[in-house]
């Protein structure tokens, strides 16, 4: 006998479940090392969307890895829900220590993708807490006004301070000050509200190239400039390091505790220098690196810092590379 379809009943997965498989195929395609912080999941209708944040072990190739991921989660989740994932992210937010990375390694070029290397779109903010407070606003005005209406459609008074509004409104024009006011600050919250909407935010976080096609990766600035200290105290004679990363420039302050600093700086830009490229961003941020020698060395008389921009003990190089 034939059910009817009506009566088959649905068969529905929760978004909870659905985070749970995503999580685990994630862990399944993590390199020696890496580990699943979080993940979050929803569903609507027959389709789903995933994001899982990770730790991977450093040294290794972020936006590889992340593709890895990001395949299985997909491959994965499709394969046991029946649902299909049309937008899956994959985050890297932690990076563990790993083996050591060798002193000075030679500068490699960053393997293009199918697309010829180029940036891959860039990562919106999703801006929720924006968004959130928005619809709560609404939904609390709106929830106020359809309730005061139903109210007076079935034969109540209207609520006192939907008749206190309406008199102050009609007793106001534009002309008073607290109307002006008024207009100015939901202007000033419209044109918020609209470049939160346009405007991409993520500002602190670095595109990286594009190993495939509809594949976004970016690198967070504060791993990124962790990765060049690290690399930075490895180079013989640096003792200190301090590296800052923005956009467009990365910049590199190291104290000399042994050797010529001319000699030290050459290094270190050699080796920093292969840290950019492997990190395999799209537009690597121009280097800027800068050595002095430490207080209180025995040597800090012979390394040649007098007569530079900072005088004795100041700055010794200021050149970018």
């Amino acid at each position: 006998m034939t059910v009817p379809a009506g009566g088959r009943g649905t068969t529905t997965v929760a978004p909870r479940a659905v985070r749970r498989i995503a999580e685990r195929a994630a862990a399944e395609a993590l390199p020696d090392g890496g580990s699943v912080l979080r993940g979050s999941a929803g569903v609507r209708g027959t389709s789903a969307r995933i994001s899982v944040g990770v730790r991977l072990p450093y040294p290794v190739r972020a936006d590889e890895a992340a593709r890895r991921i990001r395949e299985r989660a997909v491959a994965r989740t499709a394969a046991l829900t029946g649902l299909s994932v049309p937008r899956a992210e994959v985050r890297v937010d932690a990076l563990s220590a790993g083996a050591p990375a060798p002193v000075a390694p030679e500068a490699v070029e960053v393997a293009p993708g199918p697309d010829g290397g180029r940036p891959g779109p860039r990562i919106r903010a999703e801006r929720r807490v924006p968004a959130a407070v928005l619809a709560a606003v609404g939904a609390v005005a709106c929830g106020l006004v359809l309730a005061d209406v139903v109210a007076v459609r079935f034969g109540g008074a209207p609520a006192d301070w939907r008749t206190a509004v309406l008199d102050w409104a009609a007793t106001h024009g534009p002309a008073d000050a607290a109307v002006r006011i008024g207009g100015a600050v939901a202007a000033l919250a419209g044109a918020w509200l609209l470049g939160c909407a346009l405007l991409p935010g993520l500002r602190r976080r670095l595109r990286m190239a594009a190993p495939g096609p509809a594949v976004r990766a970016a690198l967070d600035r504060k791993a990124a400039a962790r990765i060049l200290r690290e690399r930075a105290l490895g180079v013989p004679g640096v003792v200190r390091a301090r590296v800052t990363v923005r956009r467009r420039r990365a910049g590199v302050r190291a104290g000399v505790g042994y050797g010529d600093p001319a000699e030290v700086r050459t290094e270190a830009v050699r080796v920093l220098d292969a840290a950019l490229l492997e990190l395999g961003l799209a537009r690597p941020p121009a280097l800027r690196v800068r050595v002095r020698r430490e207080a209180g060395r025995p040597d800090a008389a012979e390394d040649g810092v007098s007569g530079g921009p900072g005088g004795p003990g100041g700055l010794r190089d200021g050149g970018e590379a």
